[in-house]
């Protein structure tokens, strides 16, 4: 049954919307007639034009990550019990929690019972199902082993949202500690020191040297902190602009690669996407050389990025994934080693599982090996700069006390 999104109004002139199921778009006026609401838009869940999909989307109208895993596990677990698919959309439809939910479930419900596979329903929404996941999805109505590839899908979207999740938080805390330590040097070179300084220099005392370099930079705070943001700006824009053109961002990742601390974790992180996705594929069934692909796209570096586009042109030509992969010296050598196993005993998906579970917790430990280590490396450096000021705040005292004496 066709389902219909409305927007009606109650009795009380509150306005309602929502998607109900009927025949007719004349059926579903008459539900809500009957349900003493007064229908003022009424039309198929699935005919939302582009421009009006983008502009609820532009207003936060999408679905979150942890929605999009919620939704994909509630989904599979439904279809391993046996559930038709299109009565699987019904429930998730009625179990929706926010309005946009329930409209998108509903209209790829009904794309679906328009004939369409799952895969073409969800790539009328391109915003909340990537191409790697229909990719997924398709592989698994392909093979018919479509619960079982969205229960490792949604394994996959969980996996990967807790480890992001533990990444931020891990570098949460520097990162207050960086704000509020500049914002009190900024107050103290604003405010405290030309007050203190300002009452030295009235007595034509030769100051220090460097109570005159404070007294200086407090001078450049306090008139051009605007030219100081408005260059923050521009260089962020600027930098912004030349990592969007592939050339420059090329270079920038390949660079990022060999940074000393941040190299490791941006390597393991997309050996984590590479490795999990590449497994979820070969277990769906899908074409080693299309796998390959679709888990490319997954990697967020460029450079490495174009190192599965030599690994797949390497495969193409007769080589195993195993010395593909390792001829680009990006990824891990345990990576490496464990597909070289897989494919020896023919259960590769198991060892990219495998590789993939152990690279995130190594990922884990770096990171907060990383925190651990920045942590009294800024408290330091804030009791530096703080040591700094106060000396410079202190230094004329001293002399003059020296003097008195």
């Amino acid at each position: 049954m066709p389902a219909f999104r409305f927007e009606a109004i109650d009795a009380a002139g509150k306005a309602q919307t929502g998607v109900l199921e009927a025949d007719t778009a004349r059926a579903a006026r008459g539900q809500l007639r009957t349900q003493g609401l007064t229908p003022l838009v009424v039309e198929p869940a699935a005919t939302r034009t582009r421009g009006e999909r983008s502009q609820r989307l532009s207003l936060g109208r999408k679905l979150s990550q942890r929605e999009q895993a919620i939704l994909t596990r509630q989904l599979a677990s439904l279809l391993v019990a046996g559930l038709p698919l299109d009565e699987a959309l019904s429930v998730l439809t009625d179990q929706a929690e926010r309005d946009y939910i329930r409209e998108l479930m509903a209209a790829i419900r009904a794309e679906v019972l328009g004939g369409h596979s799952l895969a073409n329903a969800l790539a009328q929404h391109p915003k909340d199902f990537p191409e790697i996941y229909r990719a997924i999805v398709a592989a698994g109505e392909h093979t018919g082993k479509l619960g079982l590839v969205l229960s490792r899908l949604a394994d996959y979207i969980e996996q990967r949202n807790a480890l992001k999740q533990k990444i931020v938080l891990a570098f949460t805390y520097p990162t207050i500690v960086t704000i509020i330590a500049f914002g009190i040097v900024t107050f103290l070179l604003s405010y405290v020191v030309p007050q203190v300084v300002s009452v030295f220099a009235s007595t034509k005392q030769k100051l220090p040297i460097l109570t005159i370099m404070m007294m200086a930079l407090s001078d450049f705070v306090r008139h051009w902190w605007w030219a100081v943001l408005i260059a923050v700006a521009v260089t962020a824009y600027v930098v912004r602009g030349l990592l969007k053109q592939p050339g420059p961002r090329l270079a920038f990742d390949r660079w990022l690669l060999t940074a000393p601390l941040a190299g490791k974790l941006v390597r393991g992180y997309n050996t984590v996407r590479f490795a999990s996705t590449l497994g979820i594929l070969t277990a769906a069934g899908v074409p080693i050389l299309r796998a390959l692909q679709a888990a490319g796209e997954t990697l967020s570096n460029r450079a490495m990025r174009g190192n599965i586009d030599d690994a797949i042109v390497r495969v193409r030509e007769g080589t195993s994934l195993s010395r593909a992969l390792g001829h680009t010296k990006t990824f891990p050598p345990v990576l490496v080693h464990l597909i070289r196993s897989g494919e020896a005993t023919g259960d590769v998906t198991t060892m990219l599982d495998r590789a993939a579970d152990g690279e995130a917790r190594e990922l884990e430990r770096r990171t907060m090996f990383l925190t651990s280590l920045l942590e009294p490396l800024l408290i330091l450096a804030m009791g530096g700069v703080v040591l700094v000021i106060v000396l410079a705040v202190m230094l004329p005292i001293i002399e003059l006390n020296n003097m008195v004496q």
